[in-house]
């Protein structure tokens, strides 16, 4: 690869992850693509040289930080006994929560926002999670696997409110 293409790789995913932690502290609406350029030090009019809005920064957003989980994710489910699948993934997940705290926080917020765009990438990206779960759970002879994943995920999403509200006693299990 040439060194200036290699560059506008790296600027663009400099701009990703300036986006996501402007999005997660400042939120979707109070964020402007002026911010993310300060973040990383470029003029506002560059960002438009890589994504022609603020919502389509966030859509990219979005799908880095999903497939943060899908890959880490898929790693596990190569790897990972029958036995251990589940307890597996849920230490792969919270690995992701501590050193991808902005990614998490960002992916909440898009959840209450109605742009038809966002929400069919939230949809999109769930159900690739949901599917790899549940085909992991079934190929391994999980019992009742589709209740299982149903469980897994909304055990997930109790993790992130737990982050989000800086309340780990919610995850706390002492029986």
């Amino acid at each position: 690869m040439a060194k200036k293409q290699q560059s506008t790789i790296n600027r663009r995913d400099e701009i990703i992850s300036a986006a996501i932690e402007v999005f997660a502290q400042e939120g979707y609406y109070r964020t402007t693509t002026a911010k993310v350029a300060e973040k990383v030090n470029i003029s506002q009019p560059y960002i438009f040289k890589f994504f022609s809005s603020k919502e389509l920064l966030l859509e990219e957003a979005l799908k880095v930080s999903w497939s943060r989980i899908l890959t880490s994710f898929s790693q596990v489910i190569e790897s990972a006994s029958a036995e251990n699948l589940e307890e597996e993934l849920i230490a792969a997940y919270t690995e992701i929560m501590r050193n991808n705290e902005n990614e998490i926080l960002l992916q909440m917020q898009a959840q209450t926002i109605r742009e038809e765009n966002i929400i069919k990438v939230m949809q999109e990206e769930l159900m690739k999670v949901h599917s790899i779960v549940l085909n992991a759970f079934k190929s391994t002879g999980i019992i009742n696997p589709s209740e299982r994943t149903l469980l897994f995920l909304a055990r997930g999403m109790l993790c992130n409110i737990s982050l989000s509200l800086q309340l780990p006693q919610l995850m706390e299990i002492d029986d």
